[in-house]
Formats: structure tokens, C-alpha cells, sequence
């Protein structure tokens, strides 16, 4: 991101707070004579010029064009962005929100596309939400359902209510109390063991049972080896409808980005930490492909357990405040429900 540490004065952040939320608004260049009328600034017109001209010389704002109004670059937007306070939802948004999450199934599939839809509608541009997974996955059932005499479907309950299914085909006959018995007794030895704390307890199986937890042992690896689950995606009729984004180059570019299987690979950071909301702005992405994007992110879950990453996606020119309060109020409300789900309590710091 970029420094802010130099302050600008009173009057030229009024400017430039004019002229970014005018751009923001209208999509069109900001000239000085409207940002004298939109704060009822009491200087004079060529006051105004000269202000501008300064912001411009700095790199906050860009003229398009000789005889042009000026739009916000990326720092003026940054500057922006550093400056805002009391970003919250309204309090009537939060109860909402917190109503349709009692309604939905207390699955994270469904919380996640619960989530993604609203934080679509609530920011008006694409959301992202990937569901909230462990470091190292834990055995929490395991189920053995006789198919046929030498065929049975397992099906494996992992820690954070991830269910997976597996066929299994035996070498001899095994009848579903045998099944049953060997459930049972692995479901006593597993209970709440990572990958490599299973594959130190395989001694005391015989070898039905060591068969059946190497099955075990391949799910939890694969689980273990995504980053995150495919994301929710919604709200992408909200980019095409923004102006930037109006001609067939844009048109394509946003689809390409939206059909990209890697795409939170895309716009993660390299370094993401806790659960704050980070900002970043055009070319402060580190992909070339979502440059001329803001991408408003935060990580959601429980440390160390399970963590999460819901974000918005949308022109520079983006209403921050709504987005930042929609990602941050719907991250909070993530934890909790993983919180919940995992019976755990969110560490006091967690939020540092």
C-alpha cells in the first residue's frame, strides 16, 4: 500500500474528499467550479485551481484531459480510503442480516451463499466468500453403510461439519455389523486427530481396519492440500453495469475473472493477517489482471482452527465505506457462527 504518512491540509483533503466522492457518485470528471458549490467552500474559484493544481503536482488526483475535470489516481483514493471514520453498517442493515442467518440451515455452505448474496447487494459489486476451513482437518464420525457384500460407502464427518463420501471395495465379503463394529472403534481411537496423528494410532488396527483408515488418511490429505474451498460468487451483474467496465474489452476482462478457478488466489495479498479488512486499490494489487480494481477483504473464523476469506470486488471507484462496513459486520457475523459451530469462543484478540 502506499505511505500516507504525509497529511495533507484541512482545506486540500475537503478538496479531495469532494472530488473523489463526486467521481464516486457520477462516474464523470470533477471541475473545480463543482467542488466549490458541493462544500459551499468559502474561498474563491481560483483558491479552489490552486488547490487542485497542488493535488495534482502530488499524484492524488489525474486530469484527463487539458480542459477536463480531474479524477481521483489510486493514492487520492487511498488517501481517501485512510481518512474515513465511523464505518459501520446501520444498525437496521445489521439486524437484517442478523434475521435471515436465523432462518438458513446451519450448514457453511449456506452461510457462505447467504453471504455472498448480501454482501453483493449491500456493496453493489461482486462478492466473494470462501468457506471457512482448518489447517489441518480433524476426524470428528465416520459412518461404514453395507452396499453390496464386498462394497460400502464411507462417509466421513470432519471437524467444522465438512462431510465426505467415499466408495470402498473390500477383497472379502464384510456384513454391515462388521462395518458397524469397525466404525465404532475407529470413531473411538480418531475422535478430534489430524492427518498425522491418525497415521501414528495404525498400529493397533488389523488389516480390514488399516485398509479402511488409509481411505480416512487420503481425504483428510486432500482436504488438507486446499488452500480454500471453490467460493461463492454473486453480484457480477453489478460490475457490468458500472461504466468502467462498459466496453467488450472490460466485458471479457471481468468474465476471464470471474471463470478463473484460481481467483482468490488471484486477489489474496501475499500476506493477509487476522481478520481486519484490508483495502487494496488498482495497482496495489499484485495480479495484473485486477489492476484496474479495489478489492476489500478480511479474513473470518477461528484462529489457528478454521479461517475463511469473504471479500468485495469492484471498480476503483467504489463506495469504500459501504463496502468496508459490509465485509467487516458479515466477517464478524462468520466468526460467530464458526465460533458457534466449532463450540468454541472467539479469543478476545482475535479482532487484532
Amino acid at each position: 500500500m502506499l505511505n500516507m504518512s504525509k497529511t495533507l491540509s484541512p482545506r486540500s483533503e475537503t478538496i479531495l474528499k469532494s472530488i473523489v466522492e463526486q467521481y464516486i457518485a457520477r462516474a464523470l470528471p470533477v471541475p473545480s467550479q463543482s467542488v466549490l458549490h458541493n462544500h459551499g467552500l468559502d474561498v474563491s474559484s481560483a483558491t479552489v485551481r490552486n488547490e487542485m493544481m497542488r493535488l495534482k503536482q502530488e499524484g492524488y488526483i489525474i486530469q484527463p484531459h487539458t480542459s477536463a475535470g480531474s479524477v481521483p489516481s489510486d493514492k487520492g483514493y487511498r488517501y481517501y480510503v485512510e481518512t474515513l471514520d465511523d464505518i459501520r453498517l446501520p444498525i437496521n442493515q445489521q439486524r437484517m442480516i442478523n434475521h435471515l442467518f436465523h432462518q438458513v440451515e446451519t450448514r457453511m455452505e449456506e452461510w457462505a451463499r447467504l453471504t455472498a448474496t448480501l454482501l453483493a447487494n449491500l456493496s453493489q459489486n461482486m462478492a466473494i466468500v470462501a468457506t471457512a476451513k482448518p489447517d489441518n482437518c480433524g476426524f470428528k464420525h465416520l459412518e461404514l453403510v453395507s452396499i453390496q457384500d464386498s462394497t460400502a460407502l464411507l462417509v466421513l464427518v470432519l471437524q467444522g461439519a465438512v462431510v465426505r463420501q467415499q466408495l470402498t471395495v473390500f477383497n472379502q465379503p464384510v456384513s454391515q455389523t462388521e462395518l458397524s463394529n469397525i466404525s465404532n472403534k475407529l470413531n473411538s481411537i480418531f475422535a478430534g486427530l489430524n492427518n498425522p496423528q491418525i497415521q501414528a494410532k495404525t498400529a493397533e488396527l488389523n488389516e480390514l481396519e488399516k485398509g479402511i483408515s488409509d481411505c480416512i488418511l487420503n481425504i483428510m490429505k486432500t482436504e488438507d492440500e486446499v488452500e480454500y474451498e471453490v467460493p461463492y460468487l454473486d453480484g457480477l451483474q453489478f460490475i457490468f453495469n458500472q461504466p468502467e467496465f462498459a466496453n467488450a474489452r472490460q466485458t471479457t476482462t471481468s468474465l476471464a475473472l470471474t471463470e478463473n478457478k484460481n481467483l482468490l488466489r488471484v486477489i489474496l495479498p501475499d500476506k493477509l493477517i487476522g481478520r481486519g479488512v484490508h483495502v487494496f486499490i488498482g495497482k496495489e494489487n499484485k495480479s495484473e489482471a485486477i489492476q484496474n480494481y479495489s478489492v476489500v477483504i478480511s479474513q473470518y473464523g477461528l484462529p489457528g482452527e478454521a479461517i475463511g476469506c469473504i471479500a468485495v470486488i469492484g471498480p476503483t471507484r467504489m463506495q469504500y465505506a459501504r463496502s468496508i462496513a459490509s465485509v467487516d459486520y458479515l466477517a464478524e457475523v462468520l466468526s460467530g457462527l464458526i465460533a458457534w459451530l466449532y463450540g468454541r469462543k472467539i479469543p478476545a484478540d482475535a479482532d487484532n
